[in-house]
């Protein structure tokens, strides 16, 4: 009798894994699905939209080095040693009860974007001394400003020189669109109010432009370095320059990505203060008075993955960006509410919005660790990669038109340019659902019902109704145009044989349609050309699609497109991608989803 061999007890037990023996069980995969190469890191890597190149497997060879300490230079592991994250909600009304909610429910800062003379009410509940105030009031931040300050004085919150308590948070000024209030408001910052920050380098619009990651990151160094320009121009010193400016970023569902890119984006900014001559994280804490070379993060949600079909979604989508910002060092976050497409959001969208932060650090507890992804070989590799990328981004900008910097690069096109390039390249992906946009690209509900929400004031500007790119804008159009007419655009599913031969093509097929608003009918598990063309005329569609396997395809395929075309198709698809006559043209992964929808749309008849 054999007795086999006893199964190892421990890891420690297993035979080694090498990078060699992946490559040799990763070759002889790739060889059996017909793909020849010598090296399978280069056949199974990808790259993002803006160039990075995402590697298939990494090992302890791709750390890049010591990212040192929280708290500590190049804060890549986070600009404070204690960790967790201001709860930052935004509100678009000066609805005090509203705010009164949030601050009993969890939120610990706010985020303005009124009207100067709406802050007295909407501030009326707030106890400035204890809630972190940041503002947003684009052409108007010096009136808002003035207004808070006023309303820190009517109440005793501070006083010049600083007072026994100071106001906190930061007053939106941007340096690029308007210097002198952004001067004005500095001084004034670290004159009496040592604990705000005047300065706000929003890289969010970059990333709504249809920027990537990289390219946000290298823009936003550009933005900042110009902001520090401005100030040290007009008298501050280095030190108190870096301590008035606070950075905002996109945080999106990819969740790796936006953690390394808040770590690189750190890492950036700590070799800007290097070579400025700014060390120590002083700055760290948000007093705008002191110097540091900790970089003041505020990540958002992204508006450009918020969608506007099946908007319950975005609570999955914000839920993965808040966990990843968390995760990634963000000093503040904002979970944008899932209605937010659709206008003002209710009650019970901004209650989960708060109520998501709250789940992650209350009770996932991801507050309670300090940089939880360090020391992951991916991360830390990605966290590097970006950085080197957003780097040289950022050196082009400071090169353009004649080392111009940024407002230089703004103004001569040249950022727009390169952030139209890759949005070109991201919408070519979403197009063909390499980027899948989850109940609108793929697993549509036709039958959803719509949320009403009350419209945002006309010309009102922020994120949520942003004029910024969304990932599913195209979609939605088509879904719009497909609601609009009085019966409902229709294709017809011709499924050849039995339900196991043609169920995966005919899904398949269902669900691309649907992604236009195009509903689907099918002729049932049949193969005769006769009966399925007699569906297709009862149906009253006038497009069909074959559905079924190869197999049968070879044997039906061009007797049914035949019998389709003599009952009235204008259009015969076949949903793969195998060549018949009759047919003329085909679906299949990775296909133009939106050029056949379009396509679809003109064959019907719907005008565009």
């Amino acid at each position: 009798m054999t007795v086999p061999p006893e199964e190892p007890r421990s890891a420690a037990e297993f035979p080694p894994v090498t990078r060699d023996r992946w490559r040799e069980l990763a070759l002889g995969v790739l060889r059996k699905s017909g793909v020849e190469t010598g090296s399978p890191e280069e056949a199974l890597a990808s790259t993002t939209h803006d160039g990075v190149t995402i590697a298939p497997i990494y090992d302890a060879s791709d750390l890049p080095g010591d990212p040192g300490l929280p708290g500590a230079a190049p804060y890549v592991r986070g600009s404070r040693p204690e960790g967790g994250w201001e709860v930052r909600q935004r509100h678009e009304e000066p609805d005090p009860e509203a705010i009164l909610a949030d601050l009993e429910n969890g939120v610990t800062s706010l985020w303005l974007t009124l009207a100067p003379e709406d802050l007295p009410r909407a501030l009326a509940p707030v106890y400035l001394d204890l809630v972190s105030i940041t503002l947003d009031a684009g052409k108007r931040t010096g009136e808002a400003a003035e207004a808070l300050f006023a309303l820190a004085a009517e109440r005793g919150v501070s006083t010049p020189g600083g007072g026994p308590v100071a106001l906190t948070g930061s007053l939106g000024a941007d340096a690029l669109a308007d210097a002198r209030t952004a001067v004005e408001l500095a001084r004034r910052c670290v004159r009496d109010h040592p604990g705000l920050r005047a300065v706000v380098v929003d890289a969010t619009p970059y990333h709504e432009a249809g920027g990537g990651d990289a390219e946000e990151l290298g823009c936003s160094v550009a933005a900042g370095v110009a902001a520090l320009r401005t100030l040290v121009g007009a008298g501050l010193t280095m030190e108190q320059a870096f301590g008035q400016l606070e950075f905002r970023y996109a945080a999106t569902a990819d969740q790796f990505l936006t953690i390394a890119k808040l770590r690189a984006a750190r890492r950036l900014w700590a070799r800007v203060a290097e070579v400025c001559g700014v060390s120590g994280a002083a700055g760290a804490s948000g007093a705008s008075g002191v110097s540091g070379a900790a970089q003041r993060q505020h990540a958002v949600t992204s508006s450009a993955m918020m969608t506007a079909r099946d908007p319950w979604v975005n609570m999955l989508r914000t839920t993965l960006a808040c966990f990843a910002a968390g995760t990634g060092g963000a000093d503040a976050v904002t979970v944008q509410p899932f209605d937010t497409r659709l206008g003002l959001p209710d009650a019970f969208a901004r209650r989960i919005a708060r109520n998501t932060q709250s789940l992650l650090v209350e009770e996932a507890g991801v507050a309670r660790v300090i940089d939880p992804a360090g020391g992951s070989f991916y991360v830390e590799r990605l966290t590097e990669d970006l950085a080197g990328r957003a780097w040289t981004w950022f050196q082009e900008i400071e090169r353009a038109g004649g080392g111009g910097g940024m407002a230089e690069a703004l103004a001569s096109g040249f950022v727009a340019e390169r952030l139209a390039a890759t949005w070109e390249r991201h919408a070519a992906a979403i197009a063909r659902r390499r980027d899948p946009i989850t109940g609108v690209s793929e697993f549509p509900d036709l039958a959803e019902r719509p949320l009403n929400r009350r419209p945002r004031p006309a010309g009102a500007d922020g994120n949520a109704g942003s004029a910024g790119v969304h990932y599913a804008q195209e979609f939605e159009a088509l879904r719009d145009l497909a609601d609009a007419q009085k019966t409902r655009p229709k294709v017809f599913l011709a499924t050849i044989g039995p339900v196991a031969a043609h169920t995966a093509r005919a899904s398949f097929a269902a669900n691309l349609f649907q992604a236009g608003g195009i509903a689907t009918v099918t002729g049932g598990a049949v193969t005769d050309p006769g009966e399925i063309a007699a569906a297709f005329a009862a149906g009253g569609a006038k497009v069909a699609c074959l559905c079924s396997s190869d197999r049968l395809y070879a044997g039906h395929a061009e007797a049914v497109a035949a019998a389709l075309r003599g009952a009235g198709a204008v259009k015969v698809w076949l949903a793969g991608k195998g060549e018949f006559e009759g047919v003329d043209a085909n679906l299949y992964a990775g296909c133009d989803a939106l050029g056949v929808l379009r396509t679809t749309f003109d064959d019907l008849g719907v005008a565009r």
